[in-house]
């Protein structure tokens, strides 16, 4: 191991002595631990530049004081039951500046540091209807294994740079011809980049098309992560309303409207209430668009999922004048620890956002892409989402009628035919926080829909995620919520 200490061959002290009282005080402050095996006499003082006899005298004195012990052939520990006298005393605090200096955040920095930026992760509970999250118990790990291991052992290229920051030519082709089968997207390889999830993606664009004052039209409710990265770019976001047919067009179409750079979407499942924007909006939203030259985010996080109805195209699939960015992502179709997503392009905007991706993190990891690729071109992308897409129906049937069946007509569902979640409007006069906490006092958490509005909330709009949650958990979990909801 590498052990760091600090010496000086000048200091009165000796040397043999400042060894001890760096190893004594790492051990007093927990940098080395109980059992934590040191360098050997003559690798540290290789180490520290000095003779081998000044580190074995150090060794030595810490030996007879306790701090460390030895094992024949295996070599020098800190010893796992120090003195009791230094289990009784105080431990040494680390050594700190007396002033530290303040650091110095770019206008970037300052705006993440605000508290509206930071998550808070969700209650440790035994029922949690968390949207967002897949089925991971159905996921087929053996076979993901297998694509892994295959590449591990067939080409060392995955461990090399790539110097196409674009991704995986193969990747690109295959997600190309997905697309272009299962939501009549519009597209070659040459125009996807792949990113690192749909997040980065928004980052991404975020970052190359706005400046700080530009102004961004955001669905109201709509997707808080994305809000975010546009308000960490120091964007204006201008708020639309969204209805039962999604984004309310006109109010982009009509009346004084500020100068809008963007148009952040989620027309196939708009996020959170999960309606589906009308093919009228969708062309009224195109033709607003290559009218006054702004660009389209269309955000398609989960519109793989459908139920009783036939796919919904996708917006890029009718644009004719450029003025969509089609953003993908592999986190709710597979899983979010697959850190890959992929930007469809206009063709004159796929140079700088390469440019962009180089800058960002260089490439997204090839042995991954290299196992999607197969995953894709194998047909098991498509037969995984058939799958899961027959059970995530079987348990939202289970939770819109777990719900009707203990709220009737003190609930209205929103966006029930499709997704991994639903939205459910309350008629009660509990707070969100009120819901929220008697929830988590009864083990199950359920998240308020009103930090996802720019303006004021309506208020009791809670979104229910049910895609990992077996039907046993489902009926269980909105039982315990009758339980704690009702009884005022």
């Amino acid at each position: 191991m590498d052990f760091v200490i600090s010496i000086d061959s000048q200091a009165a002290l000796p040397l043999h002595r400042q060894v001890y009282t760096e190893i004594r005080q790492a051990i007093l402050t927990g940098r080395l631990t109980p059992g934590e095996k040191l360098p050997s006499t003559r690798v540290l003082a290789q180490l520290l530049g000095v003779s081998r006899a000044t580190v074995t005298q150090s060794y030595e004195m810490l030996l007879s004081e306790g701090y460390l012990e030895t094992s024949v052939g295996s070599g020098t520990f800190v010893c796992r039951q120090l003195p009791d006298d230094l289990l009784n005393t105080t431990p040494i605090p680390p050594k700190l500046p007396a002033n530290p200096r303040p650091i110095s955040l770019s206008t970037y920095g300052e705006r993440l540091s605000q508290g509206k930026f930071l998550h808070i992760p969700e209650t440790d509970v035994e029922i949690s209807f968390s949207y967002g999250r897949p089925a991971f118990d159905e996921f087929p790990i053996k076979l993901w294994r297998k694509l892994l291991s295959r590449h591990c052992q067939s080409s060392k290229s995955v461990l090399d740079y790539t110097y196409n920051s674009q991704g995986y030519q193969l990747l690109r082709e295959a997600i190309a011809a997905y697309l272009s089968r299962s939501r009549a997207v519009k597209c070659n390889s040459e125009q996807i980049i792949i990113v690192g999830g749909s997040q980065q993606g928004i980052d991404l664009i975020t970052r190359i098309l706005i400046n700080p004052g530009d102004c961004i039209a955001v669905e109201d409710p709509g997707y808080l992560s994305a809000r975010r990265a546009f308000l960490g770019q120091g964007a204006n976001l201008f708020p639309v309303a969204v209805d039962q047919s999604g984004l309310i067009v006109h109010h982009l179409t009509t009346g004084i409207i500020p100068n809008i750079k963007l148009v952040y979407v989620t027309p196939s499942h708009q996020f959170p209430t999960g309606a589906t924007l009308s093919l009228t909006r969708r062309l009224e939203l195109l033709a607003w668009a290559k009218k006054s030259g702004v660009m389209i985010i269309e955000d398609d996080y989960d519109s793989e999922y459908r139920y009783g109805k036939r796919p919904i195209p996708a917006l890029q699939g009718l644009d004719q004048g450029n003025s969509v960015i089609y953003v993908g992502t592999f986190s709710k179709v597979l899983f979010p620890a697959l850190r890959l997503g992929y930007l469809v392009l206009p063709p004159d905007l796929v140079p700088i956002f390469a440019r962009g991706k180089l800058l960002a993190d260089r490439q997204c990891s090839l042995l991954e892409q290299y196992a999607l690729t197969d995953f894709i071109t194998e047909g098991h992308l498509e037969r995984h989402i058939r799958r899961m897409r027959s059970l995530y129906d079987g348990r939202r049937q289970t939770l819109v009628q777990s719900l009707f069946d203990h709220f009737g007509d003190k609930i209205k569902i929103l966006g029930e035919n499709a997704g991994m979640h639903l939205m459910v409007k309350f008629n009660t006069k509990l707070s969100d926080d009120e819901i929220v906490q008697r929830a988590a006092l009864a083990g199950v958490n359920i998240g308020a829909a009103y930090p996802q509005y720019l303006k004021d909330s309506p208020g009791s709009e809670f979104i229910f995620g049910y895609a990992e949650l077996s039907h046993q958990k489902i009926q269980e979990g909105v039982r315990r919520l009758a339980q704690v909801i009702l009884i005022d």
